[in-house]
């Protein structure tokens, strides 16, 4: 199952430094043995609350191999490029089944608190 990386990036001054543009130019070398991919990256445009900075979206083959790419002394090696020099959000979340839904989600949902004798009410 796929993993997607989310970064939710904040640059001083919205311009990467010297070390930021070393991180950059090096990052892409760690993740390729992993499997990992960008798929998006850049400043967002916000349609509802509020996101300072800009988004980074990678997928890796699945959760192991995100894990184990971030955990990877070439990895680690550059981290602190980024850590120092950027304020990062960074989340891993699996993509969803086949057949997924979130009317098949709430179902659920609705079945497990009903079941251990809670009470959803509809429309709540």
């Amino acid at each position: 199952m796929k993993t997607y990386l989310i970064n939710h990036l904040r640059l001083p001054g919205d311009i990467p430094n010297v070390e930021a543009l070393a991180y950059l130019e090096e990052v892409e070398a760690t993740v390729a043995p992993y499997g990992g991919k960008w798929l998006a990256q850049g400043q967002v445009d916000v349609i509802e609350g509020a996101w300072p900075g800009s988004v980074v979206l990678m997928e890796f083959p699945n959760r192991t191999a995100a894990t184990t790419w971030y955990g990877s002394p070439e990895y680690q090696a550059i981290r602190p490029l980024r850590t120092k020099n950027a304020i990062s959000d960074l989340i891993l979340i699996d993509h969803l089944p086949e057949g997924f839904t979130v009317k098949g989600f709430a179902a659920e949902v609705r079945r497990a608190v009903q079941g251990s004798g809670g009470e959803v009410a509809r429309g709540a």
